[in-house]
């Protein structure tokens, strides 16, 4: 079997079997597509560890961030682990590969106050009962609020939000369920958005394009359930010029998560609502906490 034929079955044993998100796959298909294009026409089995060797020293000397490297490290160990488990190979060249440690670099985190005022600004905004503005605030409220990711906020379904409760039931990574609680404040904007933004919206597109729309929770400007790209330009918008850098709606998470952890939550709790599947991964929070408490002491004790 060649190379760029093996490649093509995993990613569709990635997508159909495994179960993985589509980014995960799109990343995935692409590293195994650069590594078939060096490998033109080479039958599997022939691939070796030199070969992989040379194909993560090109992405080095093209100046790929570590975490690329890393990624397509992975990439190959478990495309050729999947080979062998099917029987294309007999043995798996990958696993004497190294990746490069990958730099821990801090989430951006924004301040409460700074949250406060810009939440303040666009429940102001949404004031007016402008459909677009409704859904905006209540967009930021809720992935601040419940600290989910982008894909599980744009996934929401109606039937998905419980107000009684104040959680939404979301799908998140590996598609495992889990259910998010939310505060009061989310409860206003996604309320007052269901009922006088929604339906604006979602007039804005008839027929049958209409009805398969009609469970989604948060519509975009043209009435279809609305994308992650047009969440990353409203929060980039929103939040990017109080942070004074390019932001998206993981810094939001990032905050809710530091958020907790500053206010007493425990960090398996956390780890639950963000779902994350290790708590090492949540523990970067801690980091994030722990900084904030040094700077604290330094300034304020005098012997600091």
């Amino acid at each position: 079997m060649k190379v760029e034929d093996a490649a093509s079955e995993y990613a569709h044993h990635l997508a159909e079997v495994r179960r993985l998100s589509p980014a995960t796959v799109r990343a995935y298909r692409a590293d195994l597509a650069s590594l078939a294009q060096l490998c033109a026409g080479t039958e599997l089995a022939d691939v070796d560890l030199e070969v992989l060797r040379e194909w993560l020293w090109q992405a080095t000397r093209r100046g790929d961030a570590r975490s690329t490297i890393a990624r397509r490290t992975a990439a190959a160990r478990g495309f050729f682990s999947w080979a062998c488990e099917t029987g294309a190979i007999g043995d798996d060249p990958s696993l004497r590969l190294v990746a490069p440690k990958r730099g821990r670099s801090l989430p951006q985190v924004a301040t409460s106050d700074t949250l406060s005022s810009v939440l303040a600004r666009l429940e102001t905004a949404a004031g007016d009962g402008d459909p677009v503005a409704l859904r905006n605030h209540a967009i930021l409220e809720l992935l601040y609020g419940s600290a989910v990711r982008v894909s599980e906020l744009c996934g929401l379904d109606v039937d998905d939000v419980d107000p009684e409760r104040r959680t939404a039931r979301v799908l998140g990574k590996g598609s495992k369920e889990r259910v998010v609680p939310f505060g009061l404040p989310a409860l206003r904007a996604l309320d007052a958005y269901l009922v006088r933004g929604r339906p604006a919206l979602l007039s804005r597109r008839a027929g049958d394009a209409q009805a398969r729309v009609e469970s989604a929770v948060f519509i975009g400007a043209r009435g279809a359930r609305i994308g992650s790209r047009a969440v990353y330009d409203l929060v980039s918008r929103e939040l990017g010029p109080e942070l004074g850098a390019a932001v998206g709606p993981h810094a939001l998470r990032h905050s809710a998560a530091t958020h907790l952890l500053d206010g007493g939550a425990d960090l398996r709790a956390v780890q639950e609502i963000l779902g994350h599947a290790s708590l090492g991964t949540t523990q970067i929070y801690t980091h994030v906490s722990n900084e904030r408490l040094v700077a604290s002491y330094r300034l304020a004790h005098p012997r600091a």
